[in-house]
């Protein structure tokens, strides 16, 4: 769980968590969802209703959006929650300027009534706009579908089974040495139908399931208390996610970290075990040192340090909230900025299957697909959406547009971006032979990036001393500071494709207001050579 996970699970709760407008509902009406005849004469309503009140252009969104979180600590339920949000968000160009409204009604005199309100604040914007908005063409599709493709839709899962599910969770991490230990599980549904001027009519089905849990062992005598989150990964998939008989990824000194399928249960014992070790293990000696970091970690470190600041607003300088603008301007692609060493290799792509970006168009009708961001350590593109393209010579959009609710304007998002996988074979065993003093990193934790994205701090979950070829020791108290452009050109080596794992964010956080989305992050092990680490624990004065 990174930082922006956790502040938003513990800081604002379940309730901030909810879509806006967002109702409770009872589980079972968790499984319904509104006919597609429906949607669409609600979107003829609005997309000729906005014409006729003078827009160039309109996009029609109506989404269900539908939440179930269920909440233990050790042998006791917390909080079950299911939400329903509802509704339509329409955008249009009028006056060559957008303008955006949005509606719980319905009706088509409703939906008719926010198209026309929208065109309405387009005429007002256009007053204040120097240039008219510039789309980047998109070629109707028609009426499709789209759905993810999960094998155990989680909302049909009774509530029973979840609870007992964490419960024993919970049972076994204290019979393995845990004090206290809080496990989760959130859900998410999103129905999403998509029409527009341009002529398609889109209707999609997408699924996201997190199983968080933190535990924490204590040290009666000194007070002193150690923690270990899961290593589970949020993911684009059904239940089946949680059945945990998939493959696993051993490391060479026996720490678990899984796939495309989770154990929970084995998850938690390990947990246990391993925060008690933590309240006995040696405290790092600040210093440089080779890092080896696991996909649990390093996907934190593309998502803050090549993610964000390749989002094209922030190179342009038109998005600063949550942490600022990019280091990675204009002219640096077009001076072949070097971002990394020549293996590096840094791509975005909405379409991997079991992603959270997953999906089959984007919010604005494109067609997803797969784009290089760095190739061969030189950095050549951004992530762009429809009014962007342009600005960068692009003559189509990345299909990287998104909004977290009916109700919020959609805008240029983050896809899935990823570490390519070594061309060559090598296994974590094989990297770590070859390091004489360095650090395993395993799991993501505390971090900080200022407010270009160019100069960082990440912890993580367990940490183990390298020496001379071999994993010695756990150690405690670790942070490495980068750079990103130096971090990226000491990567040294990268495991192969048997070793590719995907980390992510559930909660990721943009804009102004703000909204969420959920991005996935893919790596191997991968090594960097020369890091500077220090120590958390140390005190100045």
């Amino acid at each position: 769980m990174d930082r922006r996970d956790f502040l938003t699970i513990s800081g604002v709760g379940l309730a901030g968590l909810m879509m806006p407008y967002s109702r409770a509902i009872a589980a079972e009406e968790l499984v319904s969802g509104l006919d597609i005849a429906i949607k669409k004469a609600i979107a003829d309503a609005a997309l000729q209703a906005a014409t006729d009140a003078g827009a160039s252009y309109c996009d029609v969104r109506i989404g269900r959006y539908l939440q179930q979180f269920v909440v233990t600590r050790e042998d006791k339920v917390q909080n079950v929650v299911n939400t329903e949000s509802t509704g339509v968000g329409i955008r249009v160009i009028a006056n060559g300027a957008w303008g955006f409204a949005a509606t719980r009604d319905l009706s088509t005199a409703g939906v008719a009534a926010a198209a026309r309100q929208a065109a309405a604040i387009a005429k007002a914007n256009s007053s204040l706009q120097d240039k008219p908005v510039q789309l980047a063409p998109v070629k109707g599709v028609g009426e499709v579908s789209w759905k993810a493709p999960i094998r155990k839709n989680a909302m049909e899962v009774p509530i029973k089974d979840k609870v007992d599910l964490l419960l024993a969770v919970n049972a076994a991490a204290m019979k393995a040495g845990a004090d206290f230990v809080n496990s989760t599980l959130f859900l998410v549904n999103e129905q999403k139908y998509f029409a527009s001027t341009d002529g398609s009519y889109i209707d999609q089905d997408i699924h996201r399931i997190w199983a968080p849990f933190t535990v924490t062992a204590v040290d009666k005598e000194s007070g002193k208390f150690r923690t270990r989150d899961g290593l589970s990964a949020p993911v684009g998939m059904g239940y089946e996610y949680l059945d945990g008989g998939g493959k696993k990824y051993v490391s060479p000194n026996g720490v678990i970290n899984y796939g495309n399928t989770y154990d929970m249960v084995e998850d938690a014992v390990a947990a246990a075990k391993q925060a008690r070790e933590k309240l006995t293990a040696q405290s790092v000696k600040p210093g440089k040192y080779d890092l080896v970091l696991d996909p649990t970690n390093l996907y934190l470190t593309i998502h803050e340090n090549v993610g964000h600041p390749l989002e094209l607003d922030r190179v342009l300088g038109y998005e600063a909230n949550y942490a600022g603008t990019s280091f990675a301007t204009l002219d640096k692609r077009r001076d072949k900025f070097q971002y990394g060493s020549n293996i590096v290799n840094l791509f975005a792509d909405k379409v991997q299957e079991g992603s959270l970006g997953a999906v089959g168009y984007d919010d604005e009708g494109v067609k997803c697909k797969k784009w290089d961001l760095v190739k061969d350590g030189i950095l050549v593109n951004y992530q762009a959406i429809r009014d962007q393209a342009h600005i960068i010579g692009e003559s189509e959009s990345h299909g990287c547009c998104y909004a977290d609710s009916w109700s919020s304007v959609q805008f240029q998002r983050m896809a899935n971006v990823s570490l390519a996988p070594g061309k060559t074979p090598l296994s974590v065993d094989a990297m770590i032979k070859d390091v004489e003093k360095g650090i395993y990193i395993v799991g993501d934790g505390s971090f900080s990036i200022d407010q270009q994205r160019y100069n960082a701090q990440f912890g993580g979950q367990l940490f183990y001393e390298i020496e001379n070829g071999k994993i010695t020791r756990m150690l405690e108290d670790v942070a490495y500071q980068i750079r990103t452009p130096e971090f990226w050109n000491a990567c040294v080596a990268i495991c192969d494709e048997s070793d590719y794992r995907l980390g992510g964010s559930f909660f990721d956080g943009k804009g102004q207001p703000g909204q969420i989305s959920a991005v996935s992050h893919g790596s191997s092990t991968t090594r960097f050579n020369g890091m500077n680490v220090l120590n958390t624990a140390r005190n100045i004065g």
